[in-house]
């Protein structure tokens, strides 16, 4: 791994945040169109540029919070998922493109899920990514199983729908089973051969989220997706305020008010009844308590980031 990130630390790095989506796949978590409205003001005030808000399977459920956040007149960017072989993609892309700024289109590139076939992957996902583009300008193509399938793959398919006009690629390791290193070689490829918008969709299974997202940006990516407090399937996702800090202390541009995030993830625990655990990196309790002796005396010196930066 290079020591070197492949992009200026001055690029800006989208955050798009799908604690919205995300949060609903924890358990005991069912958040109401209200407190999703809560909990999207929460991301403005804290100037995340982007939420991802609609499920494939909640299509018909869940734009119904895009209504209201357009409704609202909330000054962020909307966006949501459709799966290629939906047999009503159809009528879920005519639906969303009247509410969303962006659609994502998904496709499974591991072989264990249907349709098994690659060149059936490839052909019905660019059926369906031509038909969304007659109906809305900012469609993309998201490939879940990313880091389990082979590279040459990904890259061919992605490569071949950005030239059909997806207007970004997502990468996602979906079962969480990468590591920095596979994350860096992966996106570097994809890097180095598209020219679209990358962006990295990790999740925790085996607590490297957030490296793995660092290590992404590192690589190229121009954008990540996070969830506030990590919320997610399972051990959950890229946490949004580790995320931040990270790439603020690495000397990476996101945009997002880095100050608000102990409000936004005291406003989501609350929201889904999630308690943030006391030694969470960033907003835990415990996060600049000192206990040690050795600590006392310069407590600077044992903290990656000035708590003052987070209010």
């Amino acid at each position: 791994m290079r020591n070197e990130p492949s992009v200026h630390a001055s690029e800006k790095i989208v955050i798009r945040d799908s604690t919205l989506r995300e949060g609903l796949d924890v358990p005991t978590v069912d958040f109401t169109i209200e407190q999703r409205l809560r909990i999207a003001r929460l991301l403005h005030e804290a100037k995340v540029p982007e939420i991802e808000i609609v499920a494939p399977s909640r299509i018909f459920e869940d734009k119904n919070v895009a209504v209201k956040i357009k409704e609202e007149g909330l000054p962020i960017l909307t966006s949501g998922l459709v799966y290629s072989f939906s047999p009503h993609f159809r009528e879920e892309i005519r639906v969303l493109s009247e509410c969303l700024d962006r659609i994502d289109i998904l496709m499974p590139v591991s072989e264990k899920r249907r349709p098994c076939c690659r060149n059936t992957k490839k052909s019905l996902l660019l059926e369906v990514l031509a038909y969304s583009l007659q109906y809305h300008s900012e469609v993309g193509v998201g490939f879940p199983h990313s880091t389990q399938t082979e590279p040459e793959f990904l890259l061919d398919i992605s490569r071949e729908c950005v030239e059909k006009g997806a207007k970004r690629v997502l990468v996602y390791d979906t079962n969480g089973s990468s590591d920095p290193f596979a994350v860096y070689d992966l996106i570097g490829l994809l890097r180095k051969n598209l020219k679209a918008p990358l962006f990295f969709h990790g999740h925790n299974d085996l607590g490297l989220a957030t490296a793995n997202s660092l290590a992404a940006v590192y690589a190229g990516a121009d954008g990540l997706d996070t969830t506030v407090n990590g919320l997610g399937d399972r051990a959950g996702n890229a946490s949004l305020e580790q995320v931040a800090v990270a790439l603020h202390v690495k000397g990476f541009h996101t945009g997002v008010s880095l100050e608000n995030l102990k409000r936004l993830a005291d406003g989501v625990e609350q929201e889904s009844g999630i308690k943030i655990s006391r030694l969470a990196p960033i907003v835990g309790d415990f996060a600049h308590v000192h206990k040690s002796p050795g600590h006392l005396e310069n407590p600077n010196l044992f903290e990656a980031f000035d708590a003052s930066l987070i209010g």
